[in-house]
């Protein structure tokens, strides 16, 4: 037994780490390199792990659990209430419609009873938590409008198992399947009437929440004071599965109970000490779990009924597309975010698995039907990574793109001598500052949310593309003096700037570049007032570093002008060579050389008692040690004062 546990381990973790770099070179992601490597080892491909498959589901679950144990506790009531109305009108929506479809559609379709049909229903309508919020993740899409909205739909369908769960036993139209399982025997709760089942079970919630407000607080205090991080770890876990046995005695999913450990914990001001020792075991539960759900793929049956299989992940994913496109239109997504969160929820979910489980041993559905679920669920899911392939390369260049148009340019009733392009965090706070200065400016920005609700905040901005030149024209760059570029996309900053100096060449221009690439750009488009998003910032924390560590008010402001200076004619110096093999590398790390050399030996040359005119803090200082040292007083005024005393 040990062996084989050994053997299984050895081969889900090597099949990792050859499928997953492999993928990601390939521009795949790490989660279908995950699905490849659990197709390849399956039982049905290769066979090196699992006979008929239960095994690897056993994994499936753990990671389910652990997974949904992270996402609660990231998971904090104030982020709950903030996104309550996206999670209960789009995940409430989402949920019953899709579910209504479906059932519609399973009963036109088939001979299923109506109980069965809703049951496929409720359990199709779910999407897969893990593999959605770890690509949205991977592609840094997560904090979009689709990202957050596909979130709030998943936390929502998460929830919703609980109550599908407790209503699939009296949808039962199938004698009972007698599955080995541990979560199904006898409960003590059978036997009590359905009335004070219901008062145990939100009894059992209440308390766990109740516990968590005034009870894990002063337990990982006390765990705090034995200074044995591992221990952290170790009550972490025992709050998880002691809370998943009290949900499971009550009757109710485990994946209740490990949520709402999470949400718990996520209260507790040890949170992120929790979070930071947990995180390696993420990565690889989410691994486990994805592997897992790629060798559960069973072959032989796609092999012996490919049309059944193939019409239903077509299906499932064309349903829920549908619905969940014409659900963002509803809620005013626009076509780039909404295409992300219609494409990104088109799926299965992993609790299709406990769900289809639960209906078996319940009588709500038979194996003919669970079966061929269980199969498409699983295709869908490994087929997730590739459609946002699809909508990030096809999709959204030929249709996403084009939302710009949807709502025409404002007409711009203003005109100043300075225009602003992109008025977001970076442009507003210049706005801000040169208002305060009496300074008025014009603008645009191209981000319509951001136009509505910056006009709520009381500035007067204009909607439009600024790369256009008659919306520039409209903002009266005939006559204006200088125009800011501080739009966030470096590309549309180069449209902007190049449509700026063909139709507006008096046009002062300075612009933000956000990396040194942009940079190297607006060099080439002709711009020589350009100023780097992170380049003032980073140096005065660097200048306030050398000042904690003792050097000297001049000393920290030469370097940093000394810097500074190098820096810029580093820049321009690679920008002209960027078009040369080799030369932009070779000419940065001697560059770099350059500039440490030169700073050490200013460092080394320049007397540390010079320049100490216009150094207060150092003048201060030397006065104070000379008058302490010869007349035993700490300032020139007390010396004047005993002075007068004495005389």
């Amino acid at each position: 037994m040990e062996g084989d546990f050994f053997y299984q381990a050895f081969i889900y973790l090597g099949a990792a780490v050859v499928a997953v770099p492999l993928a990601k070179k390939l521009g795949l992601g790490s989660v279908l390199g995950y699905l490849i490597a659990g197709v390849l080892i399956g039982p049905f491909v290769l066979g090196f792990v699992g006979e008929e498959g239960q095994d690897i589901m056993h994994f499936a679950e753990f990671g389910v659990v652990m997974m949904l144990f992270l996402v609660g506790l990231e998971l904090q009531p104030s982020l709950l209430w903030k996104l309550r109305k996206s999670i209960l009108g789009l995940g409430g929506m989402q949920v019953g419609i899709t579910a209504i479809i479906i059932s519609a559609v399973a009963l036109m379709f088939t001979d299923l009873a109506w109980q069965t049909a809703l049951a496929v229903g409720l359990t199709l309508a779910l999407s897969s938590t893990a593999i959605v919020i770890q690509t949205l993740n991977e592609k840094g899409l997560m904090k979009t409008e689709g990202g957050q909205n596909a979130f709030s739909v998943l936390l929502f369908q998460d929830i919703a198992v609980i109550p599908i769960l407790a209503f699939f036993p009296m949808l039962a139209v199938f004698e009972l399947q007698h599955i080995d399982s541990g979560h199904h025997e006898e409960l003590w709760l059978n036997s009590l009437p359905i009335i004070w089942r219901t008062l145990v079970m939100l009894g059992g919630i209440a308390s766990i929440i109740f516990g968590g407000k005034y009870l894990i607080g002063p337990a990982f205090r006390l765990i705090a004071q034995t200074r044995l991080r591992e221990l952290f770890t170790v009550a972490a876990l025992l709050l998880v599965i002691g809370i998943t046995l009290l949900m499971t005695q009550m009757g109710l999913s485990p994946a209740l109970g490990t949520f709402l450990a999470g949400v718990v914990l996520a209260q507790s001001e040890y949170r992120h000490q929790l979070e930071t020792d947990i995180e390696p075991f993420k990565g690889l539960l989410l691994g486990l779990f994805f592997i897992a759900v790629g060798a559960s793929i069973d072959f032989k049956l796609i092999g012996s009924s490919p049309a059944t299989i193939a019409m239903l992940v077509f299906g499932l994913i064309l349903i829920k597309l549908i619905v969940l496109f014409v659900i963002g239109k509803v809620f005013g997504m626009r076509m780039d975010n909404n295409m992300l969160f219609s494409f990104g929820l088109a799926q299965g979910g992993e609790f299709a698995f406990v769900l289809v489980s639960f209906g078996l041993q319940n009588g709500v559905m038979d194996a003919a039907t669970a079966d061929p679920l269980i199969a498409a669920v699983a295709i869908s899911m490994a087929l997730t990574p590739l459609l946002m392939m699809v909508n990030e390369k096809f999709i959204q260049p030929n249709f996403g793109t084009k939302e710009e148009d949807d709502r025409e340019a404002d007409v711009v009733d203003v005109q100043n001598n300075i225009i602003i392009a992109g008025f977001g965090r970076y442009g507003s706070m210049i706005g801000r500052f040169l208002q305060a200065n009496g300074q008025q400016a014009t603008y645009l920005d191209i981000d319509p949310n951001n136009v509505d609700l910056l006009r709520k905040l009381g500035f007067k901005v204009f909607y439009g593309d600024a790369s256009r030149h008659d919306l520039l024209h409209a903002a009266g760059a005939e006559d204006a003096k200088l125009l800011i570029v501080t739009v966030d996309v470096p590309e549309k900053a180069i449209e902007i700037v190049k449509t700026a100096k063909e139709h507006f060449p008096h046009l002062k221009i300075i612009s933000r570049a956000r990396s040194w690439s942009n940079y190297s750009d607006l060099i080439d488009a002709g711009i020589t007032n350009i100023y780097r998003e992170y380049l003032e910032s980073s140096l005065r924390m660097a200048a306030d570093a050398l000042a904690c560590s003792g050097f000297r008010a001049y000393q920290v402001e030469r370097a940093v002008k000394k810097f500074k200076r190098h820096d810029e004619r580093l820049l321009r110096e690679l920008s002209s060579q960027k078009h040369e093999d080799g030369s932009f590398l070779r000419g940065g790390k001697r560059n770099i050389e350059e500039l440490e050399r030169m700073m050490l030996e200013d460092m080394e040359n320049d007397a540390k008692d010079k320049d100490l005119g216009w150094d207060v803090g150092s003048v201060k200082e030397e006065y104070a040690k000379f008058f302490k040292a010869h007349f035993d007083t700490d300032t020139p005024s007390n010396f004047s004062k005993r002075y007068k005393g004495d005389e």
